[in-house]
């Protein structure tokens, strides 16, 4: 868990991930996100820009089934790519209809060091045959239903009927999966609700942060707070992490095709 909170990129999106929760089993018949969204973020370590991140979604034809693709970009930028280059790509192919992932994939570059996988999802086993694509090394893991890749999950949150009338204090839960080692139990606390200024004016959002297990303990994880549109879309519009020098800050820079009204004003 620790490791998955040190990388910027995959931390933004697994605390959205995480308010998914066990959405499966309580799905609705339309989709609050379309063909076509797309999000940006930038990351700011200190005063310096660090970082960008994407997020775009589109449907494609795959194994003969019409899923959603979702990628996830992420690369240093500017005096922090000559001192630590990243590059990184996550993919998730989930259905359109139940919300699960079929394929995952993880290929990122983080300042030399390299890794390629590939997550096949097997729902009927509750099996995941996972794919090392530099050494050919295959693993295969066995998850409980519902398990999300970190990819799908924070598209799936758009079918979770009770978030809107969450309370201050009360906490969502996740099975997720990242990497070739092991499935993270995650969960999220509402800290409450507050009206955020941003690049696209004065919001109100849901203010979350992570619990991360210690053991077989959750606990508070008071370092890292993230805030996400209280509308129908939850667009996740700001995270900050503080660091032990120094913070790290991730905010939305820009957006197209939400499918419902935002508060959010280009």
């Amino acid at each position: 868990m620790k490791r998955l909170l040190k990388k910027p990129l995959v931390l933004l999106i697994a605390l959205f991930a995480a308010l998914a929760s066990s959405l499966l089993q309580a799905q609705t018949s339309e989709l609050p996100f379309k063909n076509g969204e797309w999000l940006r973020f930038k990351v700011k370590y200190g005063i310096f820009n660090a970082s960008i991140a994407t997020l775009a979604l589109k449907e494609e034809m795959y194994n003969g089934e019409k899923v959603y693709h979702a990628v996830g970009k992420g690369s240093t930028t500017g005096l922090a790519r000559v001192f630590f280059r990243v590059d990184d790509t996550y993919e998730s192919y989930f259905g359109i209809a139940d919300g699960k992932p079929r394929l995952f994939v993880r290929n990122i570059y983080e300042g030399g060091y390299t890794k390629h996988l590939k997550m096949y999802f097997n729902h009927s086993t509750n099996k995941v045959k996972i794919k090392n694509m530099e050494n050919g090394k295959e693993t295969e893991i066995d998850f409980q239903p519902g398990l999300q890749d970190v990819i799908s999950a924070f598209y799936a949150l758009r079918h979770y009927p009770d978030i809107d009338q969450m309370k201050a204090g009360q906490q969502l839960t996740l099975d997720m999966i990242f990497d070739d080692d092991e499935v993270y139990k995650f969960k999220l606390k509402l800290l409450g609700r507050e009206s955020l200024k941003t690049h696209f004016g004065t919001v109100n959002t849901l203010k979350f942060c992570p619990l991360v297990q210690d053991g077989r303990v959750f606990k508070e994880e008071e370092s890292i707070t993230m805030w996400i549109t209280d509308d129908k879309n939850k667009v996740p519009v700001k995270l900050k992490a503080s660091l032990r020098v120094g913070s790290l800050v991730a905010e939305l820079d820009g957006f197209n095709n939400l499918k419902s009204e935002s508060n959010l004003k280009k």
